[in-house]
């Protein structure tokens, strides 16, 4: 493992640009909030109180993002939980918001739940001529807002003790971020410069949509899923090349990971792409079963008679086992009689896939100076102070002549949960749920099945998830369906 070393200078930095106060200014005073109302899609109305401008550390360094709002609807008491959206996207600076009528936000406090808002800087934020965002800022703002809630817990409605993130794409990978890494000891020199809490920032329950993460890998297995594709044949020979390259690097990645299925077989490279097969497969069926028209034009193979196969679990996650419990998958056949999906060509619904939104360049995260190719937004997140943009992967920056600075390489380490899932020194949330679109292109289904799967081995209380179908790239969709599983994780 990468061992982490943070330069001097950065911390120095960090106090020198930031704002002064005094070393207590954190402060929360209950009667500052402000009544306020939401109404939802449905028509109905929900009443709260806003408590907005919470600065969440005493060294603020960009006050335009480092501050959070909290929003307690009627009836909140301080064992309610706390639900925490970010809106964090493409790796850029999110303002705290209010909450949304049409998200997850609104539909929490609906629920009943107290829900938080966090800012946070992101690659795209600036203060004069300094680059704030860059990485992992946005990670530690987002803890430091959890250390807030926790430091003020007695005095504000809501149980940190059941923090629930929330986050979709770069933001989903927030989520993964707070759910992973809490009280990992190797954050704390960043938070103490910034004056966050002297609190734990471990969270109850993580809800992820189709996170961006594990970024130093995910040009690998980008390639090794669709380098065979139509799109991908069409590419010149440099680009076939460069994707046959990074391809033949993610069976190692995969192996060393030391992952198993459910049923005990690890995962190589040999079975990988069944597997990911299998989900698509339960995935569809699950559509299927609730009225979804599956085209066989897409790939997927039917038998009109009762075979006995497994459906996805009655949950909504994964196969048995995956959820994290000894639940019993719903049995097909044995009384029920319809059409099953018993096979899918995946080259066909690869292929589908690319039809619905092209693929992304080659490569397609650490593109900076490959084959002539512009930096990326991931580019930009491990830039520097300066606004450079800089190559983050061993592989691209062998091919563009750049070195991976040991400041590049803690800011990899720190930005992937992946590194912390199962990690002795992070508190990992117990509760998962996470959701990625069964046509979604912006990462591989490698990605999101890895994560899953190293969450599962982990052996934590619960793993819900779905490579939900005929979903693109999006979040906060099949809400019944996440405010059902927080309602069961709450209750416990």
């Amino acid at each position: 493992m990468y061992k982490v070393v943070f330069p001097l200078i950065s911390l120095i930095l960090t106090a020198a640009c930031g704002t002064s106060v005094p070393a207590d200014g954190l402060v929360f005073d209950p009667s500052s909030g402000k009544e306020g109302s939401i109404e939802l899609p449905t028509g109905e109305t929900v009443n709260y109180t806003a408590y907005e401008k919470l600065y969440f550390v005493t060294n603020v360094e960009d006050p335009t993002y480092q501050y959070m709002n909290v929003y307690v609807p009627e009836g909140a008491t301080q064992r309610t939980p706390i639900f925490l959206r970010t809106y964090v996207g493409g790796y850029m600076a999110s303002e705290a918001a209010a909450p949304q009528a049409s998200d997850a936000s609104g539909r929490a406090l609906a629920e009943g739940y107290v829900v938080a808002i966090p800012g946070s800087r992101g690659r795209n934020s600036k203060v004069g001529e300094t680059w704030t965002g860059r990485a992992p800022a946005a990670i530690l703002d987002l803890k430091a807002a959890i250390r807030y809630l926790r430091h003020f817990d007695r005095q504000m409605p809501g149980d940190a003790e059941r923090i629930i993130t929330d986050g979709t794409s770069a933001g989903g990978a927030m989520s993964a971020l707070m759910g992973a890494t809490g009280n990992y000891p190797d954050y704390e020199p960043l938070l103490d410069a910034m004056g966050a809490a002297k609190e734990r920032d471990d969270v109850f329950a993580s809800v992820c949509f189709c996170p961006i993460i594990d970024l130093e890998h995910a040009d690998m297995a980008y390639e090794w899923l669709f380098k065979d594709t139509d799109s991908r044949l069409a590419g010149s020979e440099e680009q076939q090349k460069v994707s046959a390259e990074l391809a033949a690097q993610f069976p190692a990645y995969l192996a060393g990971l030391n992952l198993h299925k459910p049923d005990g077989t690890p995962l190589t490279g040999d079975n990988f792409l069944d597997y990911i097969k299998e989900l698509l497969i339960a995935s569809a069926q699950k559509a299927k079963d609730a009225g979804a028209d599956i085209s066989a034009d897409l790939g997927f193979k039917f038998n009109s008679e009762s075979r006995g196969r497994f459906a996805a679990p009655i949950n909504g996650g994964m196969p048995q086992g995956m959820n994290g419990s000894n639940r019993p998958m719903m049995r097909m056949g044995g009384g029920r009689v319809g059409e099953y999906i018993i096979d899918l060509d995946m080259p066909t619904y690869l292929n589908y896939v690319v039809s619905t939104q092209p693929l992304k360049g080659v490569p397609s995260f650490d593109s900076k100076g490959v084959l002539g190719s512009r930096a990326s937004g991931e580019n930009e997140e491990f830039g520097d102070a300066a606004g450079k943009a800089v190559n983050f992967t061993e592989y691209s920056a062998s091919l563009t002549g750049e070195s991976l600075t040991e400041e590049i390489q803690r800011n990899v380490f720190l930005m992937n949960p992946m590194n912390f899932v199962g990690n002795s020194k992070a508190t990992n949330a117990p509760h998962w749920y996470v959701r990625h679109g069964a046509r979604d292109r912006d990462t591989a289904f490698p990605v999101p099945v890895v994560f899953a799967t190293k969450l599962q081995n982990a052996g934590l209380e619960d793993v819900d998830f779905l490579l939900a179908w005929n979903r693109p790239h999006s979040g906060d969709y099949a809400l019944d369906e996440v405010f059902d599983w927080i309602r069961q994780i709450t209750s416990r």
